[in-house]
């Protein structure tokens, strides 16, 4: 039937309109493919122990090619802190990777009392698995204890697990948190091989790669040389003498000075090793120390190197999805628990680890390509400066013996309570009450509670103790009450949280000080660095407040996938051009 010329009208005008809006509709469609679009590769940067102001405080010594190409080609967050105490390196690594507190994925420090056995257990212990490529001890780890999926999780399940996911570092727990529960591989460093191992919860062996660059010795030939400082020792302006009393020496040193003979230092037996010889009366040769290594900062070149073997033979971001290797820099908080901030090894050790990043970007420039992959820097915590060290100058700062604080509530409770163990442990600075004894005494435990935190008031350093049963039932906003309930995790943590006085930090060695630890709620251990770097980041920076929770949903945003199964973070704004 032939249409009328209305009708014939009508036909030509929507085909024409059909047609217009063709390029339309295509460039929409290639428009929102392009919202897709991800970064070859992402590579979280975690340095432990890093405090905000090594970014700048060794700026004049930096090569233009690590930290400088970092903050120069980068987006920084200056005003980045923790949200929670205690602040340690456990926490700070799933803190990170899953954009949620201690409250949330259950990791409240690197050891906690297990109630139900009243044993401790550690982070990442797993006796359900074996080790692969090293000790038992070293080898029984996996992600377990972390209760929530990391963005790295997320990733592998965004991709249907064709995402490849890989963490390394020199720690266990600075590689298997990051890494996640679902990742390909986590490798850590086990010192009485020198090899970088793994366990079953990822593979049964070590793949051919990984037992290749084992079988080259690697540690063994950094700690052939002496440690001597980089640049000659009397432009380390920015630090102390070489020769202070608040430094600890290697074992077998006399004082804690520059060179630092790795190669006598490490050429001993370990103990056990030793007395199984003199009970047989065998002789053999020195066996070396390979841990030294991690104490010094040949241990995050190692770390590096073991790194770019797995990129290079996982062929990770050069196979058409996009892949995650999680690093983690941990010889800086080794040197920095035995010699403190203000030392000139922390110095050089940071001087290093400057031509390390370097290297890393320069791989990454030529494999992956320029501005294809997607860095972030940051640290699982700061550090305090060295109680002695701000005594010498003036400044207020003190610390106390974490065992004799808990031996002394023991028996301050035995003259209120009775006999009893009204003390199981003191851990993360928290106490852990004998709660089936206090049950069996017919005794209320917030009342006991109570009286452990007036106790822990007496004792010079503790400005605050806190009952348990408050934490729970409270709910703050903002300030030091909101991080400790951020860190309180009630089927784990302790029955009292104590803090301690600004400059005040827990001693095992006390009362002798050497050296730094971290934990507070204070800003020297909660202020850290945060860097974004290659794809999709304009140069720039922000003083507005950023959390270390932020970081997880940042990347989410930009991979556009799920947030972490525990997260509470928000996205970074600026950064992601909002």
């Amino acid at each position: 039937m032939a249409l009328s010329t209305p009708a014939l009208k009508i036909r030509l005008t929507l085909l024409l309109a059909a047609t217009l809006a063709l390029p339309a509709f295509a460039q929409k469609k290639k428009q929102a493919a392009a919202t897709l679009e991800r970064p070859k590769l992402v590579v979280g940067i975690v340095v432990d122990q890093m405090r905000y102001d090594y970014l700048y405080r060794y700026w004049s010594k930096y090569g233009s090619g690590g930290f400088k190409r970092l903050l120069g080609e980068g987006f920084s967050y200056e005003n980045t802190h923790y949200n929670y105490v205690p602040t340690y390196t456990g926490p700070g690594h799933a803190s990170i990777y899953t954009g949620a507190t201690p409250s949330g994925h259950g990791i409240i420090g690197n050891n906690w009392l297990v109630r139900e056995t009243g044993k401790a257990t550690y982070v990442t212990e797993d006796k359900q698995v074996q080790s692969v490529g090293g000790s038992m001890e070293a080898g029984q780890q996996s992600p377990a204890h972390m209760l929530s999926t990391t963005i790295t999780d997320e990733l592998r399940l965004a991709t249907n697990f064709e995402s490849k996911v890989l963490g390394v570092c020199i720690k266990d727990r600075g590689s298997i948190l990051p890494a996640g529960h679902a990742a390909n591989a986590a490798y850590w460093y086990d010192g009485s091989n020198g090899a970088f191992i793994s366990s079953t919860h990822y593979m049964q062996q070590l793949p051919a790669w990984a037992a290749a660059f084992n079988a080259e010795g690697r540690a063994l030939k950094y700690l052939d040389s002496p440690w001597n400082t980089l640049l000659p020792i009397a432009q380390y302006t920015e630090s102390t003498a070489d020769d202070v009393e608040w430094e600890a020496p290697f074992r077998g040193q006399e004082r804690p000075v520059f060179p630092h003979d790795l190669p006598r230092l490490s050429a001993r037996l370990p103990a056990a090793v030793k007395g199984a010889l003199q009970a047989t009366g065998e002789k053999t040769a020195p066996v070396r120390d390979l841990d030294l290594i991690r104490s010094t900062p040949f241990g995050n070149s190692l770390t590096l190197d073991f790194a770019l073997a797995a990129l290079q033979a996982e062929q990770m971001g050069q196979r058409g999805t996009t892949d995650f290797l999680a690093l983690s820099f941990s010889s800086t908080d080794y040197v920095g628990h035995q010699f403190g901030p203000n030392s000139i090894e922390a110095e050089d050790t940071y001087l290093r680890l400057d031509q390390d990043l370097a290297r890393l970007f320069d791989y990454l420039d030529k494999t992956v390509g320029k501005r294809q992959a997607l860095v972030f820097l940051s640290a699982d915590h700061a550090a305090a400066h060295s109680p002695n060290f701000l005594l010498a100058n003036k400044l207020p700062a003190g610390s106390v013996g974490p065992r004799l604080m808990r031996d002394s509530v023991q028996q301050q409770l035995v003259r209120r309570l009775g006999p009893g163990k009204w003390v199981l442990s003191y851990e993360n600075q928290q106490v852990y009450l004998n709660r089936p004894l206090i049950a069996q005494k017919k005794l209320d435990l917030y009342q006991v509670q109570r009286t452990t935190a007036e106790l822990m008031l007496e004792f010079s350093g503790v400005t605050r103790a806190l009952a348990a049963e408050d934490v729970q039932k409270s709910h703050w906003e903002s300030g030091l009450l909101m991080n400790l309930e951020n860190g309180y995790f009630p089927k784990r943590s302790g029955d009292v949280l104590v803090v301690l006085s600004p400059g005040w930090l827990e001693s095992y060695a006390y009362p002798v000080n050497k050296g730094t630890t971290h934990g507070s709620g204070s800003a020297y251990d909660t202020h850290v660095p945060l860097v974004f770097w290659g794809w999709g980041v304009k140069p720039g920076k922000s003083s507005a407040p950023a959390k270390i929770t932020d970081i997880a949903s940042t990347l989410a945003r930009w991979l556009h996938i799920q947030e972490p199964s525990a997260n509470t973070g928000e996205p970074l704004r600026e950064v992601l051009g909002w």
